[in-house]
């Protein structure tokens, strides 16, 4: 596992800071330990300094993976964070949105959120920003990016889009379903 290279860094923390915001340096400095980012075959890897130093002992042809993948850089050169990285991010997210019950099974197949499905959100949302999306119970079922600031979603028609999405954990099944 090698380092990332500064470019990279700058695209994975500009990815994190859409969902976090200012609270990057509690995910790096956290009380348990150091973490750090490491890159192995175009996908990051969150882990902390510990294992790191564990995973330097095994050979690059044997190790298949260490920590928590994150995300990977796509051949153009951008940065997808997976689903994997949702508990990363949800302790630290800044902005969230709540779904109604009917609406959770919608999300979680893949679809975009409606201002139908819309509970909760919370307030000073800019368009284009990363929101968390949790069901009423406060389980988190993904990540994506609010298409209308927190004003135009209150004012918004039933059939609008507020949020696009990114991940849900609903893609371990469907994933699993294409594996078969």
């Amino acid at each position: 596992m090698r380092r990332l290279s500064e470019e990279r860094t700058k695209l994975v923390f500009a990815k994190l800071t859409k969902y976090i915001g200012d609270n990057l340096q509690r995910l790096i400095d956290r009380p348990d330990s150091v973490y750090c980012l490491r890159e192995q075959k175009n996908r990051v890897y969150y882990m902390s300094e510990k294992i790191l130093v564990l995973a330097e002992t095994v050979s690059i042809d044997s190790l298949i993976s260490a920590g928590t993948c994150i995300g990977k850089f796509t051949k153009t050169g951008k940065f997808l964070l997976h689903i994997t990285a949702l508990n990363l991010i949800v302790p630290y997210a800044q902005n969230k949105m709540w779904l109604k019950s009917t609406a959770e099974q919608q999300f979680l197949y893949g679809n975009n959120i409606t201002k139908a499905g819309l509970g909760r959100i919370t307030e000073n949302v800019s368009q284009y920003e990363g929101v968390v999306i949790f069901s009423f119970n406060d389980l988190p079922l993904g990540f994506g990016v609010a298409s209308k600031n927190t004003f135009d979603c209150k004012a918004a028609d039933p059939m609008a889009v507020v949020c696009y999405h990114q991940a849900d954990i609903g893609e371990y099944v469907r994933s699993e379903n294409s594996l078969l």
